[in-house]
């Protein structure tokens, strides 16, 4: 008997494991050749001074189960043998083992976790849930050989062995029975301990095709496979020194044939894939296997949770280029935002070392301000608005039912990156608020028109916005993506995550309860730089006419006037003072049209000398919106921190042929007092106007007026003969004197506040719920006609932004 065991268990099919040492036998050289493979399990003993080896069909033949569970030894000892003799014998290709382990939480599988993190080993499943998913991937596993045995032809599914103990899971019993039944015929295998479960009690028969064994003290009985007379001792736990070198020997053979390199994400052909039903990517693998991920009706949005330096940016980019490959401009639209100092979608837009641009973004924001991530928010939930309209008019309530009734409109899906999205909701600020609700409002609907968004970040722990609305807005993002560091995305009981290392990363399409966890490896895109470069130039030498770049908003980049004067010219309609690009998705330009409506002058508020260069930019821009000879321009360099935007602002009005004359602060009394009694079409520029209070406080001895008055007679009538002021106060206080209190408050209509306190910003407007913080870099535009607050970049001289992000 001993002599048949060796035969019919060769290798490591029949070592004692217990005992092997150095050196190791071959790896996967006992390859099956057709026929059932017989496997070693324990040792028969006839007589105290007799034994042999007792070896039952497993692969191609039937099922293992054991009564006892994982908690006693025995058990625990026999499937870390049976799981070492499994990996020994056969080649990686030919073997997936899939994990269960509800009794100890994973650990009876502890001494193989170094195959678990080289993904040649998938984690252990540890609940009812999991349970459910490895059910899934079985029964598509017999589905699989199924098809091929119609079909007349060999399946080329690997075996399956699912090891381990189920967890209370009555809902499943019927699954597991009729897989039992069907799965040696298809490859499939169950090793079980704890079968059958307690709670089942005697309703439940041993699975089909099953050598079962029953525990009792140091030994077990095996139904029909020896006599009861003879007892059995299952195998004892293997040599750990063993399973370590195995695990090492597998875990470099996973990590070469797992190399994933970013060439491997990109398709064949570009652009060949319809999005109407979803877009699609493979974004890593899993042992052998790729991994695909989708945003469709299953997974319309996704959470990103890793740690700086976890490959977050990484992955990001990967999944974007990814898709931006298989799917055209027209079936996939990208809007991409990052609040933090990082570079992470620079590439996607057009720089000054490259010009080109990835045709599917529509925006980019890179080291974004909350308020344009809101104008981001608020563009889409218009289109979703707008693509609402469009399936009613249509008559259809899918996306894919709407492109198919109206064909020759393009309607693109829009995946939407924000990184580092908790910054967007920190705080219980007001903006906070309108994000959230924003959110709230695109996770819910978003999907239903092919909106879909991926919320990236270090933690979204701390949230106070969030305080009400986390499972609302959450419990929309099913799949879940944890980098190292990142298991606060997954349920607080889910430990899947935790130890991972940088290109690893648990995607989990449950919301991140434990059990649908799948290990995935990524490829570097940084360290690709070649094959980056080869798409970027492929998708941009493709892209169709007309498209465009995106609208890119740098948080830390200047905004210059000169950028839009080729737009400018004589024959506009009503001319507009330009002050600078408003924060919303396009960054328009922001200014105030000047027409004949009384209080059509601009005040800028603030001490710092930016406000010189928001006057140089608004004669600069209405310069441009002038023939030579049809209007003036007065310029008054009050202010010495003024000197070289007046200097520069005059050589421009020069070389355009404009008349333009400087006036000093003795020659601004009478200007003022000429302009308020007539004349036309003329500009005042004052740099530095609170600088001439003082002498506009002078009463004329013979008339009895002030320059006050004629300033502000002139803020009242200048409008309508086409005679407008604009002026740069360094105090609100000074600035509401000069126009006459509250009665000359709306002779001003045109405001620029930069660094102004929002209590005296307030008090100024009359306006007790304002909200304004003031940075560099930023200024508010306030437009009392059109009851309009915008939040802008103001226009400075170039240079004028430091590199230290001061002015």
């Amino acid at each position: 008997m001993r002599a048949a065991a060796k035969g019919l268990a060769p290798g490591w099919w029949g070592l004692d494991v217990r005992r092997l040492a150095a050196p190791l036998p071959d790896l996967g050289a006992q390859a099956p050749d057709g026929g059932p493979m017989l496997l070693h399990i324990g040792t028969g003993w006839p007589a105290d001074d007799l034994w042999f080896p007792v070896v039952v069909p497993l692969l191609g033949a039937g099922h293992l189960t054991v009564d006892a569970n994982l908690r006693t030894a025995k058990p625990a000892d026999l499937l870390r043998a049976v799981l070492l003799r499994l990996l020994g014998s056969l080649p990686p290709a030919l073997l997936e083992v899939r994990l269960v382990d509800g009794a100890t939480a994973g650990t009876v599988f502890a001494p193989f976790a170094p195959l678990v993190e080289a993904g040649g080993l998938a984690p252990a499943v540890i609940d009812a849930a999991g349970l459910s998913g490895v059910l899934d991937e079985a029964e598509e596993h017999v589905r699989h050989a199924q098809r091929a045995a119609a079909e007349g032809r060999l399946a080329d599914v690997p075996y399956m062995v699912v090891l381990g103990e189920f967890p209370e899971a009555r809902a499943e019993h019927a699954r597991i029975a009729a897989l039992a039944h069907a799965g040696s015929a298809s490859r499939l295998h169950f090793v079980l301990a704890g079968w059958p479960p307690p709670s089942f009690g005697t309703q439940t028969p041993l699975l089909d095709h099953s050598v079962h064994a029953t525990v009792d003290g140091r030994y077990a009985r095996l139904n029909g496979i020896v006599g009861e007379d003879v007892r059995v001792s299952l195998d004892d736990d293997p040599n750990p020194t063993v399973v370590e070198a195995v695990c090492r020997a597998l875990a470099g053979d996973a990590r070469s044939s797992a190399a994933f390199t970013f060439a491997d994400l990109v398709p064949e052909r570009l652009w060949a894939e319809s999005s109407a039903t979803g877009v699609r990517t493979v974004v890593g693998r899993a042992g052998r296997d790729e991994v695909e991920l989708a945003f469709d009706d299953a997974t319309p949005h996704w959470m990103i949770g890793g740690r700086s330096g976890s490959g977050k940016t990484v992955f990001q980019l990967n999944l974007l280029y990814g898709l931006a490959a298989r799917y055209g401009p027209d079936e996939l639209a990208l809007y991409l935002l990052d609040f933090k100092e990082g570079v992470s979608f620079t590439e996607f837009s057009p720089t000054t070392r490259d010009p080109s641009w990835i045709p599917h973004a529509r925006a980019v924001g890179i080291e974004s301000d909350r308020e344009y991530g809101i104008a981001v928010l608020r563009a889409l939930v218009a289109e979703m608005g707008r693509r609402a309209s469009a399936m009613k008019r249509a008559g259809v309530t899918g996306l894919a039912d709407l492109r198919a009734a109206v064909p020759e409109v393009p309607v693109p899906r829009v995946v939407t990156v924000i990184d580092e999205f908790h910054v967007l909701l920190q705080g219980d600020s007001r903006l906070a608020q309108v994000a959230v609700g924003l959110l709230e409002d695109l996770a819910r609907k978003g999907r239903s028109y092919g909106i879909h968004l991926v919320l990236a970040s270090q933690t979204i722990s701390g949230v106070d916005a969030l305080a009400t609305k986390r499972d609302s807005i959450f419990g929309q993002f099913p799949l879940r993506v944890a980098l190292a560091g990142g298991s606060g995305i997954l349920d607080a009981a889910n430990p899947a995550a935790d130890g991972l290392t940088v290109g690893q990363a648990v995607i989990n399409d449950a919301a991140g309860i434990a059990g649908r966890d799948r290990l995935v490896r990524f490829p570097d895109a940084h360290a690709a730089s070649a094959a980056v470069a080869d798409l970027r130039r492929a998708l941009w030498t493709a892209r169709p006419e007309g498209n465009r770049p995106p609208a890119v908003f740098a948080g830390y980049a200047e905004a210059h006037v000169a950028d839009l004067l080729p737009e400018l010219t004589p024959d506009a309609r009503h001319r507009r003072v330009l002050v600078g690009r408003t924060v919303d998705v396009g960054l328009s330009p922001a200014g105030f049209v000047l027409d004949a409506t009384p209080g059509r002058h601009l005040a800028v508020l603030g001490t710092t000398a930016v406000g010189a260069d928001i006057l140089h930019a608004a004669v600069v821009g209405l310069a441009r919106q002038h023939r030579p000879g049809t209007v003036e321009f007065l310029l008054a360099a009050l202010a010495p921190a003024a000197d070289d935007a007046v200097t520069d602002a005059l050589a421009v009005l020069d070389a355009a042929g404009h008349r333009h004359r400087e006036i000093d602060l003795a020659g601004l009394g009478p200007t003022l007092a000429a302009l308020a009694r007539g004349g036309e079409n003329t500009y005042l520029v004052l740099f530095g106007a609170d600088a001439a209070s003082a002498r506009l406080g002078e009463r004329d001895p013979e008339t009895r007026r002030t320059g006050a008055d004629d300033l502000q007679a002139l803020l009242k009538s200048g409008p309508g003969r086409g005679i407008h002021l604009l002026g740069w106060w360094r105090g609100v206080k000074r600035f509401a004197e000069d126009v006459g209190g509250s009665a000359g408050r709306e002779d001003v209509a045109c405001l620029v506040a930069l660094n102004v306190p929002e209590t005296d910003l307030a008090g100024l407007l009359g306006d007790h719920l304002l909200r304004w913080q003031h940075r560099p870099n930023r200024a508010l535009l306030v437009d009392r006609h059109d009851q309009r607050t915008d939040l802008i970049v103001p226009f400075v001289r170039p240079g004028r932004y430091d590199e230290d992000g001061t002015w």
